[in-house]
């Protein structure tokens, strides 16, 4: 088994699909309205209806599909703090691998000349990882709070 895709339920389609092509250089792929019974039945939601597009990368893999659900509205409860937090209950970042340090570096000058959220600047993780060797780390928010890590090996 492999892994296709991770969702994300965002609120503004286009500045997402902006973000994850500006700072993470995934491009635009499969986009379709979702709704129907289908929808309704595998979601549990009565009147689902989605907007869905899926980011993909120049290797073969798994995507990121976004999904802005346009009915029914987002639970009251949803709390963008909460579900920011890296020590949350549930599936908590996404990880992207950069080319490098120097790649990495630069992705920090442009995140934070979008006043894109950066928790902290690079960390090096103080042990090899496996085969890969030494890692480099960076967490940051996408549009909607979701923790998002860029990783550099080597």
């Amino acid at each position: 088994m492999k892994l296709d895709h991770v969702n994300i339920v965002v609120r503004d389609m286009e500045a997402s699909v902006r973000f994850y092509e500006q700072f993470l250089g995934l491009r635009r792929g499969f986009e379709r309205m979702l709704e129907g019974e289908w929808l309704e039945r595998v979601t549990g939601l009565p009147c689902a209806r989605a907007h869905c597009i899926f980011m993909e990368t120049d290797e073969e893999g798994a995507r990121l599909e976004l999904l802005q659900y346009l009915s029914p509205d987002s639970p009251a409860g949803a709390n963008r703090e909460f579900n920011s937090a890296p020590n949350a209950r549930g599936i908590r970042h996404l990880a992207f691998t950069v080319s490098g340090p120097e790649a990495m570096a630069l992705l920090v000058v442009r995140l934070r000349a979008a006043d894109v959220p950066v928790v902290s600047d690079p960390v090096e993780v103080p042990f090899q990882v496996g085969s890969l060797g030494r890692k480099q780390l960076l967490y940051f928010l996408d549009p909607d709070g979701t923790l998002v890590e860029a990783a550099a090996y080597g």
